[in-house]
């Protein structure tokens, strides 16, 4: 299966990320998916063919059921992306920390 989107744009949309955070938690087949949500079952299915192709997630069949669960390999890139970010954000909020604390001590 060739892959149209990035992983990017398969968590941009809400009912993916609700998706996943299913999926996370245990493997669901679409019925059991579909239950969660105030649409039908083709909607569903649309959403984890996004995310089957974006390799989030993997399909495997037991019996007559497809059942769904994560790849969380695909899920470590998008927390290797967000980790630079978070980095930045943790700087700033040290410097921030710091102002506070000196501001604080100069109140006194």
């Amino acid at each position: 299966m060739e892959t149209r989107r990035d992983i990017f744009q398969a968590i941009a949309d809400p009912t993916r990320r609700a998706i996943i955070t299913l999926i996370a938690l245990q493997a669901m087949t679409p019925n059991a998916l579909a239950e969660h949500f105030n649409t039908s079952r083709q909607a569903v299915s649309k959403h984890i063919k996004i995310l089957t192709e974006c390799k989030l997630v993997k399909q495997e069949q037991q019996g007559r059921e497809i059942y769904y669960s994560l790849q969380i390999q695909k899920m470590k890139e998008i927390d290797k992306w967000l980790d630079q970010f978070r980095k930045l954000w943790e700087i700033q909020f040290n410097q921030l920390d710091k102002v506070l604390a000196t501001l604080k001590k100069q109140k006194k």
